[in-house]
C-alpha cells in the first residue's frame, strides 16, 4: 500500500471513529465526513478541508479498498474497510484511528483516547498492539506504528503512525539517558510518604524516652 496523504488519513480515521461514536447515521454522507474532518476538538492538526478535498481523499481510499461506498441510499455514504484491507484486529485498528485523529501519543494516553472504540482492559494490552503493529513483518507490509524518542522533561515516549510515511526523528530533541523526570503527582506522593515517617519517628523517639524513664535507665 502506497502511503497515505494528511487528508487520507484523516478521513480514514474519522470513518473509523464514526462506526463507533454515531453508528445510528453510519456509513457516513459526504457532508458528515467533512464536518467530522474538520472537527476543532480531539484532532491534530486541526484541518479546513473542503467538501471536495475529501471527496477526492475518500475516493483514493476506495481505489486502496480502505473505504467502500455504500448504495442503497439517494445521498452517498462512506465506510471504512481497513481492518479486511490490512488484515488488522478491531483493536489494532481503534489504536491506528486515534493516531491518525490526535497525532503522536503515549501508551497511556491511547489507552484513554481508544475507549469509546475498544476499551483495553489494562495499558500491558495497548502495549502489546502497538508492539504488534510495530514488528509488522515486510510480507505484510511492514510496521504501521513507530515508538518515538522520549522528549525531555517527558516522563513517557510517544507512538506515531506510519501510514503516511516514515518519520525523520534525527531533528527531534532527546531527553538524556540520565534526565531523571518525577511527575508532580508523584513528587506529592514522596513529599507525603516523608511526613508520615516524620511522625512515625517522632513517636518512637517519645516512646523510647518515655520506656527510659519507666525503668530508671539513662539514655547516655
Amino acid at each position: 500500500m502506497r502511503e497515505l496523504s494528511l487528508l487520507e488519513a484523516r478521513v480514514l480515521g474519522v470513518l473509523i471513529e464514526k462506526a463507533h461514536t454515531v453508528p445510528d447515521s453510519y456509513p457516513l454522507s459526504l457532508n458528515s465526513l467533512v464536518s467530522g474532518c474538520n472537527q476543532k476538538t480531539t484532532r491534530d492538526p486541526v484541518m479546513n478541508a473542503t467538501e471536495a478535498e475529501v471527496q477526492v481523499a475518500a475516493d483514493a481510499l476506495k481505489a486502496l479498498h480502505l473505504v467502500f461506498e455504500s448504495s442503497g441510499s439517494r445521498v452517498t455514504r462512506y465506510e471504512h474497510n481497513m481492518g479486511r484491507a490490512l488484515a488488522l484486529p478491531s483493536q489494532s485498528v481503534a489504536v491506528l484511528a486515534v493516531l491518525m485523529l490526535r497525532g503522536p501519543q503515549t501508551s497511556s494516553e491511547l489507552r484513554a483516547n481508544t475507549d469509546r472504540l475498544h476499551r483495553f482492559a489494562d495499558l500491558s494490552s495497548v502495549e502489546a498492539f502497538l508492539d504488534e503493529l510495530a514488528a509488522r513483518s515486510e510480507e505484510k507490509g511492514g510496521p504501521l506504528v513507530m515508538k518515538l524518542p522520549r522528549a525531555p522533561g517527558a516522563r513517557e515516549a510517544r507512538w506515531t503512525h506510519l501510514l503516511c510515511g516514515a518519520v525523520d526523528v534525527s531533528a527531534m530533541p532527546v531527553a538524556a539517558q540520565s534526565e531523571d523526570f518525577v511527575a508532580a503527582s508523584e513528587l506529592a506522593a514522596i513529599k507525603s510518604q516523608q511526613l508520615t515517617m516524620q511522625r512515625e519517628i517522632h513517636d518512637l523517639k517519645a516512646l523510647v524516652d518515655k520506656l527510659y524513664a519507666e525503668l530508671g535507665v539513662s539514655r547516655d
